[in-house]
């Protein structure tokens, strides 16, 4: 049976092509203050963010039309540069940004965020192991093994980059596609006591993760201490109100919240669009997820089911934790907001990911096609 070419999934790439526009219009209104007292020009976040977006946007429709599962015979080779490229952080070609070694390139230019690349390699390597040893899937000893696989990525991460949010995330992707691939849930139940544990330790015995905790209990008596940042992002909140001060209207982005165009852009989201803003956004993020899940389901095999799981738990812990950030219900770990916070390495990789969702769905197009055409 010969099946024609099936388009993408239109509603997906609707909601992505929404999510970038807004996430420049908002990157705009929260940078252009700050872009203009450091660079002297208003859009020089902006500008480089485009730039970005651009070359994602190019790259998402080159993975779109590529077949999935030509992925497969990449997934080792993705694995493996993963890693190498987290170590060479620590190497000459390591960049050195705020304190840490987060990034690897030539110059400001010409560099990108090793814990990106490891986003995407995690949930392609992943996938592929887990369809190779579906029959063992149910055995614990296998599922230790898949985690184990996301746990060296992560630990890297989290010590060679002092990243602990990406290593969360990574962790958390690997965790929900074992998760789901599995027919026993008992023992995820164990494991997550034993993750949240070994957490619990890592931040105890790394003294400036332990300030952040107590600045997160009592933002106040830290104001100077890291409380600042926290608070100023809840008086933005409040001050939005139900609809907002309008756009472009926000105070606490002229310098009352730092690097407002990052991780705590959602902030001036609820103070330049109000509540009604917010959730506007949370549902547009839920249909997102929604979409993710319903060409899962359809998926022609187990493999592009599992990398579109992949892709919805790698969206969906970084949207809930950094919501969860900007309103002070857990400690600040900088995750940034998809699609919105400023960030080329971010934005292009995660348009790679939507590439490799949208080619799942055209090739789940294309057997319906098939289907109705009757051959």
């Amino acid at each position: 049976m010969r099946a024609k070419k099936g388009p993408v999934d239109f509603t997906l790439l609707v909601i992505i092509i929404f999510l970038l526009c807004f996430g420049l219009v908002m990157l705009y209104s929260a940078s252009s203050y700050n872009a203009q007292i450091k660079f002297g020009s208003s859009i020089w976040f902006l500008k480089k963010q485009a730039l970005s977006t651009v070359v994602g946007i190019i790259a998402m429709f080159i993975v779109t039309i590529i077949p999935y599962q030509i992925w497969k015979k990449f997934a080792l080779i993705a694995y493996g540069l993963a890693i190498v490229f987290i170590l060479l952080t620590h190497s000459p070609l390591g960049i050195e940004v705020n304190g840490a070694k987060r990034w690897v390139g030539i110059g400001q230019s010409l560099s990108f965020q090793p814990a990106e690349f490891a986003k995407i390699a995690v949930i392609i390597f992943l996938a592929y192991i887990i369809c190779k040893n579906r029959k063992q899937i149910s055995d614990f000893k296998t599922v230790i093994k898949m985690l184990a696989f996301a746990g060296v990525l992560a630990v890297l991460i989290a010590v060679m980059t002092s990243n602990l949010s990406s290593a969360i995330i990574i962790f958390g992707i690997a965790y929900v596609m074992v998760f789901v691939a599995s027919p026993k849930y008992l023992q995820f139940v164990l494991l997550a006591l034993a993750v949240v544990l070994i957490a619990v330790l890592f931040i105890a015995f790394v003294s400036y993760r332990a300030d952040r905790v107590a600045a997160w209990l009592d933002p106040e008596k830290y104001y100077l201490d890291g409380g600042f940042q926290v608070l100023q992002a809840l008086y933005a909140i409040g001050s939005g109100g139900l609809f907002g001060k309008g756009l472009g209207n926000s105070i606490q982005k002229l310098g009352f919240v730092p690097e407002a165009q990052n991780d705590m852009i959602f902030t001036i989201i609820c103070e330049e669009l109000g509540l009604f803003g917010a959730i506007c956004v949370i549902v547009l993020f839920i249909f997102l997820v929604w979409r993710f899940i319903k060409i899962a389901q359809n998926s022609r095999d187990m493999f592009g089911s599992l990398v579109v799981t992949g892709v919805m738990a790698h969206i969906s812990l970084q949207v809930i934790l950094n919501i969860a950030v900007v309103t002070n219900s857990i400690p600040n770990t900088g995750i940034t907001l998809p699609f919105i916070s400023y960030g080329g390495t971010s934005v292009l990789f995660l348009l790679a990911e939507m590439g490799l969702v949208l080619s799942v769905s055209r090739q789940m197009q294309q057997e319906e096609i098939a289907v109705d055409d009757g051959r």
